[in-house]
């Protein structure tokens, strides 16, 4: 997967004259350039690193682990909010639809 092939089908999927739209999918784009960044420090230290203090040391886990947890976070919120148009989607039953119906039986309800 390239970053730009990324880039190029998600901006496909948006209305692009939707400015806030366009902002997501850059926004996107840059966590995971920064997730991409964290797999190579990671990939160079490993998972752990020594810390030495004095005549202490400690092993922790590689503080680029935390930031991808907290990008996997951010991207996973992000992508929740994306407003994709698609051609040929059937329309959502609305909630006037619902209301107008006046009695409910057990066949409507989901198991």
């Amino acid at each position: 997967m390239t970053i730009r092939k990324l880039e190029l089908q998600l901006m496909s999927r948006i209305d692009q004259d939707d400015l806030i739209e366009v902002k997501k999918i850059k926004r996107y784009i840059q966590l995971i350039k920064l997730d991409i960044a964290c797999d190579a420090a990671i990939k160079k230290d490993g998972a752990t690193i020594t810390i030495e203090n004095g005549t202490q040391r400690f092993i922790k886990t590689h503080p680029a682990m935390t930031e991808k947890m907290k990008i996997n976070t951010q991207l996973i919120a992000l992508e929740k909010t994306f407003n994709f148009t698609s051609e040929g989607d059937a329309p959502s039953p609305t909630a006037s639809t619902v209301e107008e119906k006046e009695e409910f039986t057990d066949a409507d309800l989901v198991d």
